[in-house]
């Protein structure tokens, strides 16, 4: 039966709290109550996650949408390029980041400049190591040409004309060709000028010049337009040489009529567009043509048969007497004997390597070694190699030590045979066909050694090969000291019976 004040209660809900020996019962009405607030606060709570959800979704997809629109247009047209936008600049107004990091070549990346004073025969603020310098030998092999006199190490684009106008190398004393600058600058520009548009015409014209004749046709070092059709930005091949040279390469193999700029895969071009001047050339004829020796292939012993077949020679060393090759820096064919070619890994995969701006995959155009820091090597090396930086560069420095371990030794074999082939002809111990067969072997020997000196890769783009053909090398040099002592050589004589190096699967 309800007490008056719990009638009055229902009546009014007005009515005051329970008195204090009430207590407990209102405690209890109390939580009994929480259920049904709580109950009330759902709908606010998922509204507002709802809300919160919606505008991450919406977030997400507008930042999808503008991500695929970035990706979908690869560059936003500021200018117009033709095939005379020889400026990079022009270029950089369509593709900033990729002409921000071309302008970055002009850095030390290798750590090997040195400060310099400028003077008004050379203006330049920092050179780089001498090579002749750190590697007398190399000096001493070289005695009779331009080289003996200054080499210093390799820097990035943006030096590449600056570098080649203030070396010695290209004084008055040597009387160099045009030919020199093929490498050195933006050659369409120079090939339009002085072929009226034709750019075969130009680059004959200009091989025909002298070097300071030629150099005032120059304009900027290696520029955008020297390796991408400025309509399309697809890659291409603006050298005659590279053109001729990679069409009787690939004639060696049996491929006819190869056309590179219509035959080339894109990732082929990615190793071709280097390959237009980081490789092995001479001055073909009174001309100066420049010209590729791969007639018969790509090795260093396909291009000394060529040389031998066409009667060439680089210059009359000055001690001993021997009818000698200048090597170049042959990094294209060189990669060509390594694992890293063999396998479809190109210059640009690890000297320009790809990284993300927003959408676009862009290709590191601050040309530079992978082994320059973390960031290179990761986005290089680490893209195929299950590995760390370090792990990385333990392996790289092994095979470059034993690279120059085993340079070292060829050095010590044909420094040894120019002394002794000078000492024989001073003194009249030897013969004068013993006096020939060493000079051929000087030559031999000497070509190889100054082919792998002069490959930037220190060994490390073809290893086995590089090791090989120096141990080659110094066969030939000791065999050159054997000959002045009447010593009859065969070379490269094998096993009596053949063995198996692998498992007979057979059996």
């Amino acid at each position: 039966m309800s007490t008056e004040r719990e009638d009055a209660a229902m009546e009014d809900p007005q009515v005051d709290a329970p008195e204090p020996d009430d207590a407990g019962a209102a405690s209890e009405a109390k939580k009994q109550s929480r259920p049904g607030r709580s109950r009330k606060l759902v709908p606010a709570l998922v509204l507002v996650t709802v809300a919160v959800a919606a505008a991450a979704v919406t977030w997400l997809l507008t930042t999808i949408f503008e991500h695929k629109q970035e990706s979908a247009a690869s560059f936003t047209e500021v200018v117009e390029l033709t095939d005379t936008s020889y400026d990079p600049a022009v270029w950089g107004q369509n593709f900033p980041i990729q002409y921000e990091q071309y302008l970055k070549t002009i850095e030390d990346t290798d750590g090997d400049f040195i400060p310099a004073t400028p003077t008004a025969d050379d203006p330049r603020e920092y050179h780089t190591l001498s090579r002749i310098e750190s590697e007398t030998r190399a000096q001493r092999m070289w005695r009779g040409y331009a080289f003996a006199v200054d080499y210093t190490e390799p820097r990035g684009h943006e030096w590449a004309l600056a570098d080649q106008r203030y070396t010695e190398r290209t004084g008055e004393r040597f009387n160099q060709p045009g030919t020199c600058l093929n490498c050195h600058a933006s050659m369409p520009e120079v090939y339009d000028e002085l072929g009226d548009g034709d750019r075969e015409a130009g680059f004959h014209a200009m091989n025909a010049m002298s070097y300071d004749e030629a150099y005032e046709h120059a304009s900027s070092s290696i520029a955008c337009i020297d390796c991408h059709d400025p309509q399309t930005m697809e890659l291409t091949i603006t050298r005659p040489a590279f053109i001729d040279g990679i069409r009787k390469a690939k004639a060696a193999e049996g491929v006819e009529d190869y056309d590179v700029n219509r035959d080339a895969t894109n990732q082929e071009m990615r190793t071709y567009v280097c390959a237009q001047c980081h490789v092995e050339y001479y001055f073909a004829g009174d001309s100066k043509t420049l010209t590729f020796p791969w007639d018969n292939g790509l090795t260093v012993y396909d291009a000394m048969d060529y040389y031998d077949e066409v009667g060439w020679t680089d210059f009359t060393h000055e001690e001993s007497g021997a009818e000698l090759l200048k090597a170049q820096h042959p990094d294209f064919e060189t990669w060509s004997q390594g694992i890293h070619a063999a396998n479809g890994v190109t210059c640009a995969d690890c000297h320009m390597a790809y990284s993300r701006v927003g959408a676009n995959k862009v290709s590191n155009h601050q040309i530079m070694s992978p082994m320059a820091s973390d960031e290179t090597i990761n986005a290089s090396c680490l893209t195929c190699h299950h590995s760390t930086a370090d792990e990385m560069r333990e392996r790289v420095d092994g095979i470059q030590t034993r690279w120059q371990e085993s340079l070292n030794v060829s050095f010590t074999a044909l420094d040894a045979l120019i002394t002794d082939i000078a000492a024989a002809d001073a003194d009249g111990s030897a013969s004068a066909e013993e006096l020939a067969t060493a000079r051929d072997y000087q030559r031999k020997a000497q070509f190889v050694i100054d082919y792998s000196f002069s490959e930037n890769g220190r060994g490390f783009h073809a290893p086995a090969y590089s090791i090989s053909i120096l141990n080659q090398s110094t066969d030939w040099a000791r065999s050159g000291q054997l000959a002045l002592r009447g010593v009859e050589v065969e070379n490269g004589i094998g096993p009596a019976i053949p063995e198996q190096h692998m498992p007979d699967s057979g059996n």
